[in-house]
Formats: C-alpha cells, structure tokens, sequence
C-alpha cells in the first residue's frame, strides 16, 4: 500500500478492474436469464472455421454455468455438400430446399448425426460431462411429413426433405433436467410413411424453442443480421415487431427467408425474442445476451393490443 505526502494509504490501482466492471455489466443480464431456455441454432461460417466453433462452444457452456438452459439445433449444409461429392452424388436445390434422394438422404444422416453431431458434442464436453447428442428421431422428437414446395404453380417432389408435424420435448426436457446440453441434429421421422426426413434446421429450431417455451431463439448466421434496405445500405435493423417482419419477407433473399420465418414462427408461439446473430464475430452470443449493446436483428412479438376502458357511466340517468 502507497502513502500519499501526507501520510495516508492509497489504493493502488488494479490491472484486473475493466474485468470487474464487464462482470458487474452483465449482472442484471445474468439475473434475468437464469433458469431460461435459449435454443441456439448452429450454422454458418460458425460450423467450419475451427477458432469460430472452439468460441461457440465455451459460450454455449458459458451459459449453461451462468444458470441458463442451452439447446443447440444443428444442420450442415456444406460437410453434406461435400460428403455428396465425394459420393458421386450431385447436390440439387430447387425453392431454396436440397432435392434428398434416397441415397443422399443416408449421406444427410450419416453426415448430421455421425460427424456434425460428434464433433460439436466432443467441443462441448472439452469443458465437462454436459452435451448429449440426438437427432430428431430420437423418443419421436421431431415428427415430419413429406414436403412438396409449390413451384410456378405445381407440387414438385424433391424427396426425403420434410415439413415439421410436431414435436416431442420430452427427451430434451429430461436432459435439461439432468444438467446437461441438448445437441440436437435436424432430421426428422415420419409417421406416414415412417421413412426418415431431412427438415430445415432453421425451422427445427423455432420449432423446438416454440415447443419448449424458450425465452429465446438465437439463429447464427453469415451476416451482421437483417439489413434495412440491401443491397443499397448495410445498416442492420437492430429491432422489429412481428408485424414489421411479416411486412419484410416477400422482399428479403432466399436464404434469409427460413431464418426469418423461423423468428416469426418462435415469436408468434410464445418464445419473448428471436435473434439473428453474425455467426463469424467471435463470442457473438455473449455479446448479445450479456452486454448492453448486443449485436444482430432482434424480433419481438407484437404490442397486446389496448382494450378500450369501460365506459364511465357516472351520472348518467
């Protein structure tokens, strides 16, 4: 301890104390998650580069420690590109959706629930005993049924890609219970046909936050969010009502447009926000859940509508 000229001690000034303020920043973040359920899905640039899955990992583990309920849904659009190629099978996309033969199908599951799955799972568990993998399949999770998208006016038959009929919390309500993190692999199986489909993971995962009344959806992906007026501005839309977002559709790419209905689907079935997240910022969803600033779209449900006051009837005769 110093002294100041007139004798008395001064503080002396620590190295550590920015560290203390951003702890102390997040308080009242961590105060309202606890004991939430967020679902998360995985995708993007986030799947492939090794530093960006290495950091989805520790803030995946970092919210379940700070009290928070993580579920993580997962698709993997490039390793099953890649996994085609190198099985002679050409990967065809018709209304933005992967046309799934029955032999690419195997490849899809293989792929999802045998590499994607697997090297998530063993990401997570790095930092202790706490993901546990399953596909939709597992104890009737995910039920589908065959999709057929409308094109210029026709039903086309693009295969084993299918559209959610329900879902089955169970299994990752007993997990969550159990302490542990659901990694959760988006193929479903139907109980027409009893064939296994490969459904959107974007949809899988509002869904699944729907389903499980989570507090949010966060949907990683390639870009900063919803800009406000592409290609011509890259200002990001920070926040928007359902309402405003329905509005929008028609308008945004084809990829956007999952992701999107996906936030809207969550919002409009009791899940409080729906986040699209930049995927390749590092620690992107600590940044939107414990920090001020957050990054990223936001979607909210629509203002209740205000119900008009009874009518004052005093003094009337």
């Amino acid at each position: 301890m110093s002294k100041e000229a007139g004798g008395q001690p001064t503080a002396r000034k620590h190295t550590a104390l920015p560290k203390a303020q951003i702890l102390i920043e997040a308080l009242p973040w961590l105060t309202r998650h606890r004991g939430k359920t967020v679902v998360i899905k995985f995708g993007g640039n986030a799947m492939v580069d090794d530093e960006l899955k290495a950091a989805f990992a520790q803030d995946v583990v970092f919210l379940h420690h700070a009290g928070l309920r993580p579920v993580v849904v997962h698709g993997g659009g490039p390793q099953i590109s890649r996994a085609l190629d190198r099985h002679g099978i050409v990967s065809e996309f018709k209304a933005g959706l992967r046309v799934t033969t029955e032999d690419a199908m195997d490849v899809v599951r293989m792929v999802l629930a045998g590499q994607v799955q697997r090297e998530l799972v063993g990401l997570l568990n790095r930092h202790g005993p706490l993901a546990v993998g399953l596909t939709g399949e597992d104890a009737h999770t995910i039920t589908a049924t065959k999709h057929q998208p409308r094109i210029e006016g026709e039903l086309v038959d693009i295969g084993r890609v299918g559209e959610i009929t329900e879902i089955d919390t169970g299994a990752i309500e007993a997990l969550l219970a159990d302490g542990r993190i659901p990694v959760v692999s988006s193929i479903a199986r139907s109980q027409d046909d009893h064939h296994v489909y490969n459904v959107n993971a974007d949809t899988a995962a509002a869904a699944l936050a729907a389903a499980l009344g989570a507090e949010t959806l966060m949907v990683l992906t390639d870009v900063e969010g919803l800009y406000e007026d592409w290609p011509n501005s890259d200002e990001v839309i920070s926040r928007l009502t359902a309402k405003e977002l329905e509005k929008l559709l028609p308008e945004l790419a084809s990829g956007m447009v999952p992701k999107m209905e996906g936030c809207l689907h969550a919002v409009r079935n009791g899940v409080e926000t729906a986040r699209v997240i930049d995927g390749r910022v590092q620690h992107s969803i600590l940044l939107e859940i414990f920090t001020d600033e957050g990054i990223g779209t936001m979607v909210v449900p629509d203002a209740p509508a205000h119900t008009t006051p009874p009518h004052d009837t005093e003094g009337e005769s």
